[in-house]
């Protein structure tokens, strides 16, 4: 019984602590440079992963050096999906930050597989599927109409910066979606979970610390005590969720972990309060409550025409699959 609940509970542990990380984050970068969380996170996450995958399954570096061209792309879309979801998240209010992120992945699939882009796989949706993506299209129009119409719960700050928010978040629902493709890529070439944590980060990594150097900013981090809660955090809400995931998926029906995914945002939503910057938004709550229906309901019908059940470990090793923008 406890080992049928361990991928679901370590998924769960995954929705939940991006809500704080969210809510942290987003407050801290009011203050703190983005690049400095960026680089803070990824480098010892890299480290980290990369010493393990050396120590346990060094020759599967071989391997994504053979497949150095998916290893690039993969990077470019890393990069892409967190600076893009952070300089967000620094304007927005998380929860709608969280919905658009993860409502433009699911969508982002659907495209590359109607264009029959070989990284997503060519399928046809039935038509209650169809019906249910296109409500989660809807959903997050609507989402970008609370934002525009100054009906969330955080103040914009100017017209030009919420457009660029939100439109980054198609971008980094987006490319975390292909990262993960492509990522899904190296697996089925044998790499592990390992060492594609140690490699997809070198880019974002590599951008993070060029900014830091040349911006000229301030980096919001005084002392070294500072230095060190923030890489404690980083680690803590950033690095190990990431790890939770990966762990969580490979023991949990891939039904089970998206719907449960799928009430990442109402999560966050119930936390950001904590942070007096937000105010509450009665339009903001059915919004994302819309989307989190709509997610739902999506991967239901989704999981029905696959033939998939909620809660199966035994058939989970053979099937298992993250469609997931984080």
């Amino acid at each position: 019984m406890l080992a049928s609940l361990l991928g679901p509970g370590l998924v769960l542990v995954f929705a939940v602590s991006q809500a704080f990380r969210d809510i942290y984050f987003a407050h801290l970068f009011q203050g703190i440079d983005v690049f400095v969380v960026i680089l803070l996170a990824f480098s010892i996450s890299g480290v980290a992963f990369g010493l393990i995958a050396w120590r346990r399954t060094p020759d599967e570096f071989r391997i994504m050096c053979r497949e150095w061209r998916v290893m690039l792309w993969m990077n470019v879309t890393t990069a892409l999906a967190w600076t893009s979801y952070f300089y967000s998240l620094k304007h927005l209010q998380p929860s709608i930050v969280n919905a658009l992120h993860s409502g433009a992945g699911p969508l982002t699939v659907i495209v590359l597989s109607a264009c029959g882009v070989s990284i997503a796989g060519a399928r046809r949706l039935k038509p209650a599927e169809a019906i249910c993506y296109g409500g989660l299209a809807l959903s997050l129009v609507f989402l970008w109409w609370v934002v525009l119409a100054g009906h969330s719960g955080l103040a914009n700050e100017n017209l030009a910066t919420s457009v660029a928010a939100l439109a980054l978040l198609i971008v980094s629902g987006s490319a975390i979606t292909v990262s993960l493709l492509l990522s899904k890529r190296l697996n089925d070439c044998g790499v592990g979970a390992n060492a594609i944590t140690a490699g997809r980060y070198l880019l974002v990594i590599a951008v993070a610390f060029v900014m830091v150097s040349l911006s000229g900013r301030p980096s919001g981090v005084a002392t070294a005590g500072e230095w060190l809660m923030l890489a404690g955090a980083t680690t803590l809400l950033i690095a190990l969720p990431l790890y939770s995931l990966q762990v969580g998926v490979k023991h949990t029906a891939p039904l089970t972990a998206h719907v449960i995914r799928s009430l990442g945002p109402v999560f966050v939503f119930a936390l950001e309060f904590a942070d007096d910057r937000i105010v509450y938004s009665r339009l903001t709550l059915f919004s994302v409550a819309l989307y989190s229906v709509f997610s739902i309901a999506t991967n239901l019908a989704h999981g029905w025409n696959a033939g998939a059940t909620p809660l199966r470990p035994r058939e989970i090793r053979a099937r298992s699959t993250v469609r997931s923008a984080d």
